[in-house]
């Protein structure tokens, strides 16, 4: 392997959302399924898919969790529905004309200015309408 063959393999490529849709979008056309891809159809198929990620982790505890993919197996397992998952929702974005990167920068920016970084002199408060019982670890991003 040359350099510039090993510096480009060690290089992350950037994730191409477009080309994923047009990927998902002629694997689904080729097999005459684009009628079963309504909003509601995948958004329930995302749901699923995502149900089949939290099974996973369901029964263990946060230590294991937090080391699941050393194990190749749940890995691998952990692989497949994160891109099941990431499928469904991009499909989803296609069809509703959802620029899904851009709909995720202005959720961040939201959440910037909903949950500001406490000063010094400043302690964070709670939203009651977002706390949840017996979590301490409450992300904003939902």
């Amino acid at each position: 392997m040359t350099d510039a063959t090993h510096d480009q393999a060690e290089q992350p490529r950037p994730l191409d959302v477009a080309a994923l849709q047009t990927r998902l979008a002629r694997f689904a056309a080729a097999r005459n399924w684009q009628p079963f891809h309504t909003p509601k159809n995948l958004a329930a198929a995302l749901s699923v898919e995502a149900s089949e990620l939290v099974e996973i982790f369901q029964w263990l505890t946060p230590e294991q969790s937090a080391r699941v993919m050393d194990d190749p197996d749940a890995a691998h397992r952990v692989e497949d529905e994160v891109a099941d998952v990431l499928a469904y929702l991009l499909q989803l974005c296609e069809v509703l004309g959802i620029d899904a990167l851009a709909a995720l920068a202005a959720k961040i920016d939201r959440n910037e200015s909903r949950f500001p970084v406490p000063g010094p002199e400043r302690v964070p408060e709670r939203d009651a309408s977002h706390a949840r019982p017996h979590d301490d670890s409450h992300s904003p991003e939902s």
